[in-house]
């Protein structure tokens, strides 16, 4: 059998490193900056698909590809990815399972390291979404999806990393952007800003990827310059919005805003 050229067989594989979901994103090192992926699915072909799709992305690297779930196990052992592309229907166990199995193993050896895993099935009953949820998982992605709806995911991925590796003490702002915002109204906010302008700006903001300034920002919002700027300005302090210059003719440059995703 020819295999492909972006993967090793897992009989070829090296050790490879795991942890536990959030704090394997918190306590991996970056040694080469590079993440590593283990494939798991049952169907040849698109297990090859998946493994093209990150190959061709930067920073991610391909070490194996397993076709079962007792295969996926031994390549986990060996292999050390940083993250398992798993689907759920595998021909001897379900991916959940294999990813139970994959947590009670660093349970029983505290050296142990833990991979983290994203789904990748046909599988659409809420209540496998639920255990994959509970067993750890970082994201689902339902069957069938396009290249971009994974690299989207790959790239989330990488985010946390960076993230959480640039991080000594985390703040509540720093939790919160790692697990997703909390619910509106609930953000402890500066005193003079108010909950309900900040959503509306935060809406404005995400509503604009390209970026916008403060003046379309307030245009948009139906606010005033000095408070769209204050708001934005807030956003680009607590790491929810990213801020470039954008130079002209003459006078200052202006300060732009965008959306950290």
């Amino acid at each position: 059998m020819r295999w492909p050229t972006c993967c090793l067989r897992v009989d070829q594989l090296s050790p490879f490193r795991n942890q536990w979901t959030l704090w394997s994103l918190w306590s991996r090192p970056t040694v080469t900056g590079v993440t590593k992926v283990l494939v798991v699915d049952d169907d040849f072909m698109v297990a090859k698909l998946h493994s093209r799709y990150v190959s061709a992305m930067d920073g991610f690297t391909v070490v194996g590809v397993a076709h079962s779930g007792a295969e996926a196990l031994r390549a986990a052992r060996r292999l050390r990815p940083d993250l398992v592309l798993l689907d759920i229907y595998l021909p001897d166990m379900n991916g959940i399972d294999v990813l139970r199995e994959l947590r009670a193993a660093e349970a029983r050896d505290g050296d142990a390291h833990s991979a983290d895993a994203l789904f990748i099935t046909a599988a659409r009953d809420a209540g496998v979404v639920r255990a994959a949820l509970r067993a750890g998982a970082l994201h689902y992605l339902i069957k069938p999806f396009d290249r971009t709806a994974l690299q989207e995911q790959l790239h989330h991925v990488a985010s946390l990393r960076h993230r959480l590796d640039a991080l000594d003490e985390a703040r509540q702002e720093d939790v919160d952007r790692i697990f997703g915002t909390r619910p509106p109204g609930s953000r402890e906010l500066p005193k003079g800003l108010a909950a309900h302008t900040a959503d509306l700006v935060e809406r404005v903001l995400r509503e604009h990827p390209d970026g916008l300034s403060a003046s379309e920002c307030a245009e948009a919002g139906t606010l005033s310059r000095v408070s769209a700027r204050r708001y934005l300005e807030y956003f680009a302090e607590t790491g929810r919005a990213e801020v470039s210059l954008r130079y002209g003719g003459t006078g200052r440059p202006e300060r732009r805003y965008r959306a950290v995703s």
